[in-house]
């Protein structure tokens, strides 16, 4: 239960922009999900979420390690359409790729400096991803998966 509303908290933040407590609260009872306030609170710390700068001059939470990485649109799209699959195994991501294409991926992974993963190695059409924490896989998972799709 826990992963899953931590992996929805981030969809949240991803998609739309949530400035406090409150406004996250709401989205997520929007979803089905029913927390409490301090739950909530416990979930942003553990995320390591921050406020950051909106361009209307307020502040949205952010999840760190989301940042562009500085690609260019059409590299977006090369990533986007040679990511295969997303496979978690204990503290490893696993993703299948286009053959040729996975040392771009793990370009992109690593230079997006996502704080909780470890490392990762590329092949030919593979690439491992090391996570720091087990569950953290699936979160890192999901939370690619929503990049790839923004793209």
């Amino acid at each position: 239960m826990k992963t899953k509303r931590q992996v929805l908290i981030e969809q949240i933040i991803a998609r739309q922009r949530i400035g406090t407590q409150k406004e996250l609260l709401a989205a997520l009872r929007r979803e089905g999900m029913d927390v409490t306030q301090a739950t909530l609170s416990r979930d942003l710390w553990e995320l390591r979420l921050s406020k950051v700068a909106a361009a209307d001059g307020g502040y949205r939470y952010a999840v760190p390690g989301r940042q562009d990485p500085g690609l260019t649109p059409r590299e977006q799209r090369v990533i986007q359409k040679a990511v295969l699959s997303l496979v978690v195994s204990g503290a490893l991501l696993v993703i299948h790729v286009l053959p040729g294409m996975a040392r771009a991926v793990a370009r992109w992974i690593d230079r997006a400096h996502f704080p909780e993963i470890l490392g990762s190695v590329a092949g030919n059409d593979t690439v491992l991803v090391v996570v720091k924490a087990t569950g953290g896989a699936e979160r890192m998972a999901a939370r690619l998966e929503t990049l790839l799709k923004a793209r």
